[in-house]
């Protein structure tokens, strides 16, 4: 490979690293946002927030920023009052095993508690010579089950957690088998929440959904909030969707020298509206025209969804938003609310 040619490339493959930084905050997300914000307060009710949506819709992104930005505007607290933790990120394993690992699950969730060296340190429950939580004696693999929840309820509780933000919610139910079992996951979860103060929002597929009608009890202290695709049917939505993929063709306009948008509509139909499948077809077809060195709308064809895995995502989206969405309209001629 000559001069030339090496350095296209090497320009190339820096703009790929750029574009695979960005992160876009598109409308869906802040409208989630709002929302959350108004459901997670100290005493609430909902001890679980179970935040629904397509595949590639974006949640994850929307978990990230949920727990970055509130520890942006806890700022000033944690100058006054060191070593709180408002908020954590984790995410459900998946581990291989035939039931969900909650062992695996607690100690991640330690990990981030206990084990992050430039966490400030809080004076209650921590030791101050060592700056480590004071807990039950040595976590390791020897350690039961129990200790490890108790470790889990205690680093929450001082810690003062005020939400634990648990993405791919839904392999803790996909590794349960039966209803009993799925109620089970919940009640552990929901004990959780209860004992440490800390409210759950759980973040995955529509599979989730099905958590709310496992009793009364669960359901009453479970809300529900639904992370929608982009449709093209709804012309605020097309218009967010055009937003996004400005956006993306902003970050690096010397790759697509301002021809993305031209197949605005067919980025629409064949990502189905998913931001979060939006950025794999777009970092896909970057890297594609690297092979040429130059950006190609060929690059972008090969970059899409097949019409077999666009058929698949669609029958999913169908599915949940015909289970989940009747369900959270509320009308008003309904309820017979009083005027």
């Amino acid at each position: 490979m000559n001069g030339k040619n090496h350095n296209a490339k090497s320009q190339a493959i820096s703009q790929i690293e750029v574009l695979a930084a960005k992160r876009i905050k598109h409308t869906r997300v802040s409208e989630v946002m709002t929302e959350l914000d108004t459901l997670i307060y100290p005493g609430s009710q909902d001890s679980i927030l179970l935040v629904c949506g397509p595949s590639g819709a974006g949640k994850s992104t929307l978990a990230r920023h949920m727990v970055n930005t509130a520890l942006s505007k806890a700022n000033d607290q944690l100058e006054a009052k060191r070593g709180i933790i408002p908020a954590i990120y984790t995410e459900a394993p998946s581990s291989g095993e035939s039931a969900f690992s909650w062992r695996l699950f607690y100690q991640r969730i330690l990990a981030q508690i206990d084990e992050d060296a430039e966490s400030p340190k809080l004076l209650y429950g921590i030791d101050p010579e060592t700056g480590r939580m004071n807990r039950a004696r040595a976590i390791n693999r020897g350690t039961t089950l129990a200790a490890l929840r108790t470790a889990v309820e205690r680093g929450l509780r001082a810690r003062q957690v005020q939400f634990l933000v648990i993405d791919e919610a839904a392999h803790i139910i996909r590794q349960a088998r039966g209803r009993n079992r799925l109620e089970i996951q919940l009640d552990t979860l929901k004990s959780l929440a209860n004992l440490s103060g800390t409210q759950m929002v759980l973040i995955g597929s529509y599979d989730l959904y099905q958590l709310v009608s496992l009793s009364g009890q669960l359901a009453r202290r479970t809300h529900v909030v639904h992370f929608e695709r982009y449709r093209q049917d709804r012309p605020e939505d097309v218009q967010a969707f055009a937003r996004c993929v400005s956006g993306f063709e902003k970050t690096l306009p010397e790759l697509w020298g301002g021809q993305l948008t031209r197949h605005l509509n067919a980025l629409h139909e064949n990502t189905l509206g998913c931001i979060g499948t939006l950025s794999g077809v777009l970092k896909r077809a970057a890297r594609l025209a690297t092979i040429k060195n130059a950006w190609t709308t060929s690059a972008l064809e090969r970059a899409l969804l097949t019409e077999a895995q666009r058929n698949r995502i669609l029958e999913e989206i169908i599915d949940g938003e015909a289970g989940i969405g009747p369900n959270l309209v509320h009308s008003v001629g309904q309820f017979k609310l009083a005027s």
